[in-house]
């Protein structure tokens, strides 16, 4: 029995999630993302027309396998293509997974405003079906302009789309954010007053990579003692595989870094992205010995990639990071009542100076 294109443009949907989830090449994920766009924007009438004789390749991005699956979905059944990948994309790693279920959410992604691929929208939905109650959406600050990054204005038009979303997904939250660039001089990239106005800010090192250990270390512990900032992304910046190539780790005093960090706060990211799995083990460990807090996350760029949480799981398991101190495992108004009192404090502690 026929049924509606909802299931074809779902099933489509679900395809690019896998192979996304599962590092596929752009293109091959783009294609069937393209695909159901195609299809969403078509009369209904029209497509059990074109199923029915048999020309739905004539549309704009829809090639032989996606017309496959859309016929196969329409038919109702389960398409042969999906049928397979679902078979085939498992655990993604063993371990964490007690960890895993803990996580409230994510404080670390990106959408189509600066780097990521696909609307706030689309991300939020797929972070909700994931399970989880909350996203923090933190698209990169101006200067990295390589990855398009959020002006003041842009920024500010943004927290209107948010607020938008918001009413419309409740109880989902997405959680407003940015990805701050920390400067070489220890300070961020946007606005004090804005910074002051999102939930959650990484501040992160993505200039100057190779600096001295002697520079690099104040450069982000003047970062850390900021009270703007929540989470400390990506620490040392490596790249272990991937298509951008490889990149060693940033020098900088671990000792010092990690207790300014648990001095004022300030979650230690536990990057989930295959390409970073960032801070490496030794530092992890480090890390924990030191006190700190922590937010796994997972840098998603994508919809697949916001199902990457559990490589950074495993390996804060294998690392011994107690649940109680990630704070993503937290609700999202104790987690945000965490911050406000953390910035509250250290006004305070820099009046009274």
């Amino acid at each position: 029995m026929a049924v509606t294109a909802t299931e074809a443009i779902d099933q489509l949907r679900r395809i690019a999630f896998l192979l996304e989830r599962g590092r596929a090449e752009t293109p091959r994920v783009r294609a069937f993302r393209r695909a159901a766009q195609t299809l969403a924007d078509l009369p209904e009438e029209e497509f059990a027309r074109r199923v029915g004789d048999g020309t739905l390749t004539e549309l704009p991005g829809i090639g032989p396998s996606s017309a496959k699956v859309a016929t196969e979905a329409y038919a109702g059944e389960t398409a042969g293509y999906l049928a397979r990948l679902e078979g085939e994309h498992g655990p993604l790693v063993s371990g964490g997974e007690s960890l895993r279920a803990a996580l409230r959410g994510d404080l670390h992604t990106h959408s189509e405003w600066s780097d990521g691929g696909s609307p706030i929208e689309e991300m939020a939905r797929t972070a909700r079906d994931l399970g989880h109650e909350y996203v923090a959406l933190t698209d990169h600050s101006p200067r990295l302009k390589v990855a398009n990054g959020l002006s003041a204005e842009r920024l500010r038009r943004q927290l209107e789309v948010v607020r938008e979303l918001n009413a419309e997904l409740a109880p989902f939250r997405i959680l407003t954010g940015i990805e701050v660039d920390i400067l070489e001089d220890g300070s961020l990239d946007q606005d004090p007053e804005l910074l002051a106005s999102l939930d959650v800010v990484v501040a992160s090192v993505h200039s100057k990579l190779r600096m001295p250990a002697a520079d690099m270390t104040p450069r982000m512990v003047a970062a850390i003692a900021n009270p703007l900032v929540t989470v400390l992304g990506h620490c040392t910046g490596r790249l272990v595989t991937g298509g951008r190539g490889t990149r060693p780790e940033s020098s900088f005093e671990a000792d010092i870094v990690f207790e300014a960090c648990r001095r004022f706060g300030v979650a230690v990211e536990i990057n989930s992205r295959p390409e970073r799995l960032d801070p490496p083990r030794r530092l992890l460990r480090q890390a924990v010995e030191q006190g700190c807090v922590f937010s796994i996350d997972t840098d998603a760029h994508a919809p697949g990639q916001l199902d990457w949480q559990p490589y950074g799981c495993a390996r804060a398991e294998e690392c011994e990071v107690p649940a109680d101190r990630v704070i993503n495992t937290l609700p999202a108004d104790e987690l945000l009542d965490r911050f406000r009192e953390r910035r509250e404090r250290r006004a305070v502690r820099s009046s009274a100076r």
